[in-house]
């Protein structure tokens, strides 16, 4: 199997566990190992710094093949000749922090992790104190991977270094700053913590509650990478109502749930209304807004026009809707700034929530510090999107395309289904992916998936009954096309 196949973005994934029934495992020991030689590689070339002179942390999340993996990035990283700093169970913005903190100084990280995927992936992500690897990045990293040799021999387990002591300090930094009410600025606060058995229970236990806060009722704070309890990902409906259970009967002031490695999150409020998708870009962008008249917010394409409405209308904001990806998003972010304009965050609906202030990067966590602060300071947050209208209908459909030549039919299906719509005078938004129609029923976005093949479908209906016929829609426009399945609409 080429390398180039465990390529996910920016991002290296694969199947790591071995499962009865399962897929054949991709990301072994041995893959892993030539990876991390091949980032010290990329590494030195990229510095100009000798291998002998690097220092490359590696942590990981709860997932059940981490230890494995991280002895294996270890003795890759020093089989080729740099120093490897084992950070055991930490967050993936951790793991770039550790770039940045002088007392770690290191010159590169690699973060074991697959997200919120199921218990039998694993992954990794590469950092520099410029930030996260690219794609361009990944795609060099694995040509140099496949030249390298498994390492020979033991080569020690890497030197612990204590990375979440300094970076759970920097996150009591911050919180104290803006509250500004002596060492235990939380007293009197009740906030309920889910981190789906993931690695970020440490935002309880070694954040908030040294602060003062009472967490008292949060749920699977314990490293489990068999993830016994929901899927540990804000996206997902059964996680979303366990954070919000869990506010409902401890009458908490607010619900934090995080994704495994803690790079996404949302919240819910006292009355257990759930702060997700374009809420949670609602509200950080609320928070944000007094300090930046004017400023540009970046998002994913999938957001709603209630958003935007929101963002202009009543933040005074500027909103950029531009690709989906993570990765995408921050970098519209960093050339926007770059050209003097005030871009202060970036966010997916997802829950990948990158501010300007904080390195570009997207980090979970420090998005909750953002909240706890607000929250800390006016007492309440549902005011700050009160203006917010909530969804009335929202459906996702991912239509498939058949055939090897499936980018080939996916985009002669948006092009027809652009000129259909033309013809029948339905009004085009503008966009950055894919084609947008704006309704009297509602919004529409239809895209092409860069991997896949399918043509992932959004609607929003603005009444009750809205989004069935903006799907009916869709599938009128879509009719008779060669290459499409079009049953996912019916």
């Amino acid at each position: 199997m080429p390398l180039s196949d465990l390529q996910n973005g920016s991002d290296v994934r694969g199947v790591a566990l071995a499962l009865p029934e399962g897929k054949p495992v991709n990301l072994t020991p041995a893959v892993c190992g030539r990876i991390a030689a091949a980032f010290v590689r990329w590494l030195a070339g990229k510095t100009g710094k000798a291998p002998s002179a690097l220092r490359i942390g590696v942590g990981h999340d709860s997932r059940l093949t981490a230890e494995l993996l991280k002895k294996a990035a270890l003795s890759g990283i020093a089989a080729a000749g740099a120093a490897g700093l084992d950070c055991g169970l930490a967050s993936t913005p951790a793991m770039f922090m550790g770039t940045v903190f002088e007392e770690t100084g290191f010159d590169g990280s690699i973060m074991l992790t697959a997200s919120h995927l199921p218990k039998e992936r694993n992954g990794m992500k590469f950092f520099t104190p410029d930030g996260g690897l690219d794609k361009g990045d990944i795609t060099a990293l694995l040509t140099l991977a496949e030249e390298e040799r498994e390492p020979a021999g033991h080569f020690g387990e890497g030197e612990k270094t204590p990375l979440m002591e300094r970076y759970t300090a920097h996150l009591r930094e911050k919180i104290m700053e803006g509250v500004q009410k002596g060492e235990t600025p939380l007293a009197g606060l009740h906030i309920v913590v889910d981190a789906g058995n993931g690695a970020g229970g440490f935002f309880a236990s070694r954040v908030l509650e040294p602060l003062g806060c009472n967490c008292s009722g949060s749920r699977f704070l314990e490293p489990d990478g068999t993830f016994p309890n929901h899927a540990p990902n804000p996206e997902d409906k059964t996680a979303m109502e366990a954070i919000r259970s869990a506010v409902l009967e401890s009458g908490a002031h607010l619900g934090l749930i995080f994704d495994t490695d803690v790079d996404r999150m949302s919240a819910v409020l006292p009355d257990g209304t759930e702060v997700n998708r374009d809420a949670i870009i609602a509200l950080a962008a609320a928070i944000l807004a007094p300090n930046h008249p004017g400023g540009i917010i970046v998002t994913d394409s999938v957001t709603s026009d209630r958003l935007t409405a929101f963002l202009e209308k009543n933040l005074g904001l500027v909103h950029r809707r531009f690709k989906r990806g993570y990765k995408n998003v921050i970098n519209e972010m960093i050339r926007l700034n770059n050209e003097g304009k005030d871009c202060p965050m970036a966010m997916e609906t997802s829950g990948h929530g990158a501010l300007r202030e904080n390195y570009d990067l997207d980090d979970g966590a420090y998005l909750a510090v953002k909240l706890v602060v607000a929250l800390a300071r006016h007492g309440e947050l549902g005011s700050l999107i009160a203006d917010l209208p909530p969804a009335v209908e929202e459906a996702e459909r991912r239509i498939p395309v058949l055939g090897v030549d499936f980018q080939e039919k996916g985009a002669a299906a948006l092009a027809a289904f652009q000129r259909r719509a033309e013809e029948r005078g339905l009004p085009l938004a503008p966009t950055c992916e894919g084609v947008r129609l704006t309704t009297d029923m509602g919004w529409m976005l239809l895209r092409q998936s860069l991997h896949d093949p399918l043509l992932p479908l959004n609607v929003e209906g603005n009444a009750p009954g809205d989004g069935k016929k903006l799907l009916t829609l869709a599938g009128e426009l879509l009719a008779e096309l060669p290459g499409l399945d079009l049953s996912v609409l019916e």
